[in-house]
């Protein structure tokens, strides 16, 4: 009699787990389906392997190449599934995930992975605070881990607030990223934008319009705009890549005349966390840190 109902007991608790409504959240493409806290999980974004690390959430595939460092462990842990634009599809019909996230460079894959299984895009786009604070909360529905989202966003909230507080009175900023011996700038509307409407950072050079790769400049730009601060990212070294590292592209006289150069306010960024993780809860709070230490110094 008690195994006999015990076992209706587990009939029902099985019955009612496979027939427990999807949720819907929200994601870069509009609302969504997905599964209710899904156990194994594919991601091909390197933002939401950020975010979902901070938060707990196991992860059980991912890209052959995650670039940032204090990812290592969890790259090493996972399936591998391919890249961005080329996923491993036969290895992730083995792993069978019951959830795969897409995002940013890998965008445009969403479709033919949600034939495999439920595929969310969650894109960090150009508005990257409040859209990676949105995707913290959506991962904490998902996995149920709504507190820990809420302490995450707590916590960025408070460094932000410091970073802004430490920027405050310290004059313009130019932010830029080098690829080997070229240079872009980035402005508001950039995707770096957030380093200046969020830190309240007022810019050397506000004509610098929206663009995704930035606006190619000349050292001369550099020197004529003359920012007290220039805020520096190298792609080549937040990809792996060889080539001429950003300090010795910025090495030159015309650099070197302004004010930013001349003060020791030129701040090189780990540019794999901004660059690569843009978007994700640790990399924006490792970023912050950054800004804080240089900007407190002064």
């Amino acid at each position: 009699m008690i195994l006999r109902t015990l076992a209706c007991a587990a009939t029902l608790f099985l019955t009612g787990a496979a027939l427990a409504a999807p949720l819907t959240v929200d994601t870069a493409r509009g609302p969504a389906e997905v599964p209710d806290n899904p156990g194994t999980v594919a991601v091909f974004d390197v933002a939401a392997v950020d975010t979902l690390v901070a938060l707990g959430v196991p992860i059980a595939g991912t890209l052959n190449g995650l670039y940032v460092d204090y990812l290592e462990e969890t790259a090493a842990k996972a399936a591998d599934l391919g890249n961005f634009w080329e996923p491993d599809m036969e290895a992730l019909h083995a792993l069978a995930p019951d959830l795969i996230v897409v995002g940013s460079r890998s965008s445009d894959q969403v479709k033919p992975l949600s034939r495999i299984a439920p595929a969310i895009d969650m894109t960090v786009g150009h508005d990257t605070v409040a859209e990676g604070l949105a995707r913290l909360q959506t991962y904490g529905e998902i996995f149920s881990r709504q507190d820990r989202a809420a302490d995450l966003k707590a916590a960025f909230e408070d460094r932000l607030q410091r970073a802004r507080a430490a920027a405050a009175g310290k004059g313009t900023a130019l932010v830029i990223m080098t690829n080997g011996p070229k240079i872009s700038a980035y402005g508001t509307g950039g995707r770096f934008g957030w380093l200046h409407t969020d830190l309240e950072l007022p810019e050397a050079a506000p004509e610098i319009g929206a663009s995704v790769h930035g606006e190619s400049i000349s050292f001369e730009f550099i020197r004529d705009k003359n920012p007290d601060w220039l805020i520096v990212l190298d792609r080549l070294s937040a990809i792996g890549r060889p080539g001429e590292g950003a300090a010795a592209t910025l090495d030159n006289v015309l650099v070197q005349g302004t004010k930013a150069w001349s003060s020791g306010q030129v701040i090189y960024l780990n540019s794999a966390d901004i660059y690569v993780a843009g978007g994700g809860i640790q990399s924006m709070t490792r970023t912050l840190d950054q800004l804080i230490a240089r900007f407190e110094g002064h």
